[in-house]
């Protein structure tokens, strides 16, 4: 259930997906799960991306060991909802359980899902859980991802902070990922309505059969939105709650009646456990992501699977950038070129320059680390088909970054000035450095440049640097910037 923009859906592009593709039965007999599709990628691709995904969550997010009761609850609970799936259709799904206080849960392509401690001690009974993982697991067995693979897949390869609402360390670390586009959420990965009303109404299914109320969906994501403020991540890309509510109580209505499960003390106490189980905020999360925290943590508590320990503990091989000092990092006077992904740019000749999906990464070795970039340059291009100018496709970036790094503020207002005589717009944000001082981050720099591009598409840099070197580097940064040309 992801991760960003507006909550204003409309009842009629609800129904209509509902319409279009006709999910939930109407008729009188039991609803039956509709055929999921052909995709143009395998199963086996799909689960190996999957699995690589998982590996990075393990680097990026503290996650409870399969031995933990509260683990093993949502295990059982998992088991019974993949019963209800008829197996030539169905996908090896894993469930794990993340120590994050927001409210949120994710499923992979493959089958590994990942629900927060903030979900399970937000919902009021089993129902409302096994709800929110029917609906992720309807994502997976309806092969949403793989549907869009185009433009969704490549981001969950380069970075998981696409998938899990995560940051995958540092503004650096975000944008460098995922390239793509500006406004509506793009820089986290997201379903479009149709897929996310189809994973309602296919989740819906998986709770009937599992003798569990679907109304409950919907009762959850009502209870969320009513309780004000900022709605979860997951619940602000979905259709309107109200809309939802309405949309899956006309559908039902026709199914046959049954008893569905009552209170559930296995739940109850799931609950209880987790409500004092150690769990972090996003922010915590992000930090920790940076300095390598989760992944020593995860190795250390058993939380990592055999099959994944590989992987995870490469991390700890990275570059440590918590001690970094600008000596470390200081770019030499002398300048080479570089021609990739559309951008010809001049850097310095002892730091280095990596390729990404749609974007150009510029640091030196010792400011790069596994999650983070301490100190450089990122290089982009963007659509933004909803900006009708150069002020509002800034405004569409500044709001990207501060929801894929949490804790960022923007420090002053956004000036214009001129880029090797093209008008651009300039502004600075403020978050955590990977680099810190006496254990705690040190304030981060980011200046951030947008430019118009080509075939209307547009170009932007962040410029990245704890605020103490920040000034020391805008000689290089300034003549960086006027070497660009987008070609």
């Amino acid at each position: 259930m992801t991760r960003t923009p507006a909550l204003q859906r409309t009842i009629v592009s609800v129904l209509a997906v509902v319409i279009a593709v006709p999910v939930l039965a109407v008729s009188p007999g039991v609803p039956q799960l509709p055929e999921p599709g052909r995709v143009s990628m395998s199963r086996e691709d799909q689960r190996t991306l999957g699995l690589k995904a998982a590996a990075e969550v393990y680097k990026q997010m503290p996650v409870l060991p399969d031995s933990d009761p509260i683990t093993q609850y949502v295990q059982r609970l998992g088991k019974k909802l993949v019963k209800q799936i008829p197996p030539q259709n169905s996908w090896p799904y894993e469930f794990h359980v993340v120590q994050q206080k927001e409210i949120n849960a994710f499923a992979l392509p493959g089958g590994p899902m990942f629900v927060n401690v903030g979900t399970i001690t937000a919902a009021q009974n089993e129902a409302q859980l096994a709800g929110v993982m029917a609906h992720e697991m309807s994502h997976v067995y309806m092969q949403h991802s793989a549907k869009q693979s185009g433009k969704l897949l490549p981001n969950i390869l380069s970075g998981l902070g696409q998938v899990a609402g995560a940051v995958i360390g540092g503004v650096g670390g975000a944008i460098a990922s995922a390239g793509g586009q500006l406004g509506g959420g793009i820089l986290s990965m997201k379903y479009s309505r149709g897929d996310e009303a189809q994973a309602d109404a296919v989740g819906a299914i998986i709770l009937y059969k599992a003798d569990y109320n679907p109304m409950e969906l919907a009762n959850f994501f009502e209870i969320l939105n009513k309780q004000g403020g900022s709605p979860p991540q997951f619940l602000s890309d979905h259709p309107n709650p109200g809309n939802r509510s309405a949309a899956i109580s006309k559908e039902i209505r026709n199914w046959p009646k049954k008893q569905y499960i009552g209170a559930s003390q296995e739940f109850k106490d799931a609950r209880k456990r987790s409500e004092s189980v150690k769990s972090y905020s996003s922010q915590e999360i992000a930090d920790g992501a940076k300095t390598g925290l989760w992944a020593k943590q995860n190795m250390q508590n058993g939380s990592v699977p055999e099959s994944f320990k590989t992987a995870v503990a490469a991390n700890d091989t990275a570059a440590n950038l918590s001690d970094l000092n600008f000596e470390q990092v200081k770019p030499s006077g002398e300048f080479t070129e570089t021609r990739q992904n559309g951008f010809q740019i001049s850097y310095p000749a002892n730091w280095t320059s990596v390729a990404g999906q749609n974007s150009l990464t510029i640091a030196p070795k010792a400011g790069v680390g596994q999650n983070a970039i301490a100190y450089g340059v990122v290089v982009s291009t963007a659509q933004d088909a909803k900006a009708g100018s150069l002020d509002q496709v800034a405004q569409d970036l500044i709001q990207n970054l501060q929801q894929s790094n949490p804790g960022m503020r923007q420090n002053g207002s956004v000036r214009s000035i001129e880029v090797n005589g093209t008008s651009a717009r300039e502004v600075d944000l403020e978050s955590n450095s990977p680099v810190q001082q006496s254990g705690a981050p040190l304030p981060e720099h980011d200046r951030v440049v947008v430019m118009p591009g080509t075939n209307g598409a547009y170009s932007y840099l962040i410029f990245i640097a704890p605020e103490r070197d920040f000034n020391a580097l805008q000689p290089t940064y300034h003549k960086i910037l006027d070497s660009l040309r987008v070609q």
